[in-house]
């Protein structure tokens, strides 16, 4: 299927705007999922709990803004493709953002998604990595591992329910990260196999990235002297490995040409870098209350970051820096701006992000 036909909502109008309608559809999918897998209770109220909080929702984001930036370099070669029709049909859904809903979007859309398997796979990829994030967080947040009890902006899963279940809870959403993916599941078109091995080959070494970078990071409490090149591995793989497969996934479902998946490898490596970063520098200057964690933890735990090694003045531009050749990567094999690039308008919003 060509991304002629791609939903109207998946076309960038303006960055509320956007973000809103991805969260409002990926909402929609994880009911669909929970609906399917058919888990019996308390873990389905566990997942559902720890899925459904006021998280930023970065990964399913960057999926998707990769997939509509794409698209759009793409729909810019197609005679056939009305942008600015697009943008009329998503303004119709609603004049407000903040008052889009589940009802909305299904009732205007799932004809159109039902029928559109590029858009679907990519849903299923903005799905894997939000499951597969969110499984982290579940485990992380344990009493043998970070021992939080505050995530986004709620209790942490084994402070709710009990640490068993916040065990089995991550364990679920790591294996149903990778099922989603070709899943036979009501409102989805039939999986395409020939992206969905691509997503696989893509996601499932980055999710193994993923781990080992925890695990990097955990032996890194035990060190008094790290430098920033150490600092910055354990990086590349604990943050930065999901967010370069959340892009390479978007980038996929769209049809990025092999030069536009460099750029938005090289993009990714950038972002994720700065995403700790500016996770560093937001631990020391941010309250609990706008984080929706517990502010300090990094102290706390003694752990190593870009605020011990650099303070907080030069840790902050270095994370500009590193935004600023993200960018560049970007705008070098798919073009646009931050007023008009799903893309960059997302990396525009994470560098003034407070949380």
């Amino acid at each position: 299927m060509t991304v002629s036909s791609t939903p109207s909502f998946m076309s960038f109008n303006n960055t509320e705007h956007f973000h809103s309608a991805v969260r409002a559809q990926l909402a929609l999918d994880i009911e669909v999922l929970f609906a399917y897998a058919e888990l019996p209770s308390p873990l389905i109220d566990a997942c559902r709990y720890v899925m459904t909080g006021q998280g930023k929702l970065v990964r399913p984001l960057l999926v998707a803004s990769a997939f509509a930036s794409v698209s759009s370099n793409k729909d810019g070669e197609n005679d056939d493709y009305d942008s600015q029709d697009s943008s009329a049909d998503f303004d119709s859904l609603n004049d407000d953002p903040s008052m889009l809903t589940n009802n909305e979007l299904s009732n205007d859309l799932v004809s159109l998604l039902e029928n559109d398997s590029d858009y679907d796979m990519c849903r299923r990829a903005a799905l894997a990595v939000e499951l597969l994030h969110t499984y982290s967080l579940v485990h992380d947040d344990l009493p043998c591992m970070d021992d939080d009890e505050l995530r986004r902006g709620q209790p942490t899963c084994h402070i709710t329910f009990d640490e068993a279940t916040a065990l089995l809870a991550g364990d679920v959403l790591q294996t149903l990260a990778f099922e989603v993916l070709t899943a036979e599941m009501p409102t989805f078109a039939p999986f395409d196999s020939d992206i969905a091995s691509q997503l696989f080959a893509i996601f499932a070494p980055r999710a193994r990235r993923m781990v080992s970078g925890q695990m990097l990071d955990l032996n890194a409490e035990a060190s008094t002297d790290i430098s920033q090149e150490n600092l910055e591995a354990i990086h590349r793989d604990k943050t930065g490995a999901l967010i370069e497969a959340a892009m390479l996934m978007g980038g996929i479902c769209a049809g990025a040409t092999a030069p536009q998946r460099i750029a938005l490898q090289d993009c990714a490596q950038h972002i994720g870098l700065a995403f700790q970063v500016q996770d560093d520098i937001l631990d020391v200057t941010t309250s609990t209350d706008t984080l929706g964690k517990p502010a300090g933890s990094d102290e706390k735990l003694d752990k190593s970051t870009y605020v011990k090694l650099m303070g907080v003045e030069n840790a902050t531009a270095y994370a500009q820096s590193l935004f600023d050749e993200g960018r560049v990567a970007i705008i070098r094999e798919i073009g646009g701006d931050k007023e008009n690039d799903a893309l960059l308008a997302l990396i525009e919003w994470l560098w003034l992000r407070k949380k």
